[in-house]
């Protein structure tokens, strides 16, 4: 099986075990997943199959998008609800802030901005991951990474709740997110719940659950599910190959172009319509970017 599957993760399992459950499951040990989603959260995490773990880190570097619930008045060490809380703020009912006051704290947020990574979590420093360190007991100073926000909903707000949705580039952590907005109204924050709406362009509409997964398995119809793995160059224009030039693609060697043809990427198909690679054309000659036969 070469190709994506869209798992729906479930509370309590890391992106990783999703990859060993997999590997069980589908009886195939070449499975990648595409980028850390917190154990803690649910929702959309795209992984790779076979000839399609090619495309792992191209998947890994696209925006992801979350509908994330919060708590004010709040901190906590690992920035979520299920941390150890390090303060609590008592809000008498005139200092509640309004729904415009959080709206500006937190779509002030929209754009590019310095985010420090939470203790918490999966990034290295020094070449030991900040939550090892952090279960060590250990509060280390992290430098701040740029990350792009794309967009910001509130959908709901009912003090101490709010819920929104937000769209945003690689490396974004939500519960910092969450933790920065706190921190501007000054009442704390730390969020309550993450659901992982899309990310790659795919959707948590056409997740599996992993007990799905091993259900249609067990019925032989996974294959069904499979996605192939030009869906992820949509936006590609396509072109099939002559006979001729099957055998310069089949070996990843550059090829000629007959008829005109605009520069540029192309999705590349055998002439039986089996997609083969990306080359990129200029003047007439096509020459590989990406081989997934």
């Amino acid at each position: 099986m070469d190709g994506i599957i869209v798992i729906n993760k479930e509370k309590g399992y890391t992106s990783n075990d999703v990859v060993q459950v997999l590997r069980g499951i589908l009886r195939m040990k070449k499975i990648g997943h595409t980028g850390t989603l917190d154990p803690d959260a649910s929702g959309v995490l795209p992984v790779c199959l076979g000839k399609g773990t090619k495309l792992v880190n191209m998947l890994t570097d696209s925006d992801k998008e979350y509908i994330a619930e919060a708590r004010l008045g709040i901190c906590t060490d690992t920035e979520d609800m299920s941390g150890t809380v390090l303060k609590r703020f008592e809000i008498s009912e005139d200092r509640i802030p309004p729904e415009e006051e959080l709206k500006e704290a937190l779509f002030s947020f929209i754009g590019g901005y310095d985010q420090i990574p939470p203790m918490y979590s999966a990034k290295k420093v020094n070449g030991k991951k900040l939550y090892e360190l952090a279960r060590e007991g250990q509060v280390i100073e992290r430098k701040a990474c740029r990350v792009e926000i794309r967009s910001i909903n509130l959908l709901s707000y009912e003090f101490p709740l709010f819920r929104f949705s937000v769209r945003c580039g690689k490396g974004t952590y939500i519960r910092s997110l969450i933790r920065d907005t706190g921190e501007k109204l000054g009442t704390g924050a730390a969020m309550e719940s993450l659901v992982r709406t899309g990310a790659s362009g795919f959707r948590l509409e056409e997740a599996l659950t992993l007990k799905e997964v091993e259900e249609l398995t067990a019925e032989g119809k996974i294959e069904a599910h499979i996605i192939s793995p030009d869906r992820v160059f949509d936006d590609l224009p396509g072109i099939t190959v002559e006979e001729r030039n099957e055998v310069f693609v089949r070996n990843g060697n550059p090829f000629s172009i007959s008829g005109r043809i605009e520069d540029g990427d192309y999705r590349v198909y055998l002439p039986k319509g089996i997609f083969a690679a990306v080359y990129s054309v200029s003047r007439g000659k096509a020459r590989l970017k990406r081989m997934f036969l």
